[in-house]
């Protein structure tokens, strides 16, 4: 984490757009009230800025009013791009411009949860490191293969601030505070918040494998993070099976007793479910998003995904987006 040289932020700037993530926003503003409550002084504010000060409709269905239009900042404020579902529609060009224009002014900017996407459309991450939800981070790392992305909490790098979302949020901020104003407040702040231990940003956004599948058995767990790093080209499940010091049948049989189905149909899940959020998070065509997931041919891509989701890629493109962030990519066992 590169700290940010700037002696503090007083003004905190949340830019809101549609179907933003409310539990971030929350957890990235809450911190600065409990701040001030329990240092009786206002050593931050905050304005909702929104384009066209308009309302906006969280993904939970909860409306949050905008105080300001796009307007200039303080220098010496910071900005934070809050998005959730659909970030590219949040990417719209005013929204863009403000953010080129406030950045050259001289003002900090970050993001939370899926808000790194607008920074790096805008240009604000090129030579930045940064992070995003692990959800949108193949998504990312295909419209954007040079910048930099990590899969930590947070990251800090100079005057760019990004987290991954959700509780991530939260330790940011905190992380905040404490360079501000010290590590007793930023403690008392978390106690507040029953958020104990504060997490460093260096940590992994997501469970591990064997939290995630329910099963601590080293060689499926081993296995499964081979076929999690090779969704654009699959291995066999025999060159799995001898890799991991087997015989096929044996793969087989582990899958079963553990997943209750084989290791070709786990993998052809988890390269499936990859390809509904490339077409979801991203504008690549569908044969690129088969590309990206192991299918060489669109027809085979097709009839696996209608199977699979009882839709074809093409209408997934056109249908909204209805999951919710909590949900796990890992496939369920059946």
């Amino acid at each position: 984490m590169a700290v940010s040289s700037r002696t503090g932020f007083h003004e905190f700037v949340f830019l809101i757009t549609p179907q933003l993530s409310m539990i971030a926003f929350a957890c990235a503003i809450e911190p600065l009230r409990i701040a001030n409550r329990l240092s009786n002084k206002p050593l931050f504010q905050w304005r909702i800025a929104s384009e066209g000060q308009s309302q906006q409709i969280c993904s939970n269905g909860v409306n949050i009013a905008a105080d300001t239009d796009l307007v200039d900042v303080d220098k010496d404020a910071i900005i934070l791009v809050c998005t959730g579902l659909n970030a590219h529609q949040a990417a719209t060009k005013p929204v863009l411009t403000w953010l080129r224009k406030q950045s050259r002014r001289g003002v900090s900017v970050g993001a939370v949860d899926t808000g790194a996407l607008v920074l790096a459309k805008a240009g604000l991450l090129d030579g930045y490191r940064c992070t995003i939800h692990w959800e949108n981070q193949p998504a990312f790392r295909e419209e954007f293969p040079e910048i930099e992305l990590t899969n930590h909490l947070f990251e800090v790098d100079r005057d760019r601030y990004t987290c991954a979302g959700g509780a991530a949020a939260a330790d940011m901020v905190l992380q905040i505070i404490a360079d501000q104003h010290g590590q007793d407040l930023s403690s008392l702040v978390a106690d507040q918040m029953i958020h104990a231990p504060v997490r460093a940003w260096r940590e992994e956004q997501r469970l591990s494998v064997p939290a995630r599948i329910g099963v601590r058995h080293p060689k499926l767990v081993s296995i499964i993070q081979i076929m999690e790093e090779n969704l654009e080209e699959p291995i066999s499940p025999a060159i799995l099976a001898k890799d991991a010091g087997m015989s096929t049948r044996q793969l087989e049989r582990l899958f079963r007793r553990y997943l209750n189905r084989s290791p070709k149909r786990y993998y052809m899940e988890l390269r499936l479910q990859r390809a509904r959020n490339l077409l979801l998070q991203t504008d690549m065509s569908v044969i690129n998003v088969a590309l990206a997931c192991g299918f060489t041919s669109p027809s085979h891509f097709s009839k696996c995904y209608r199977s699979h989701f009882d839709r074809t890629p093409y209408r997934e493109r056109g249908a909204p987006s209805t999951r919710d962030k909590s949900e796990e990519v890992a496939p369920a066992p059946m």
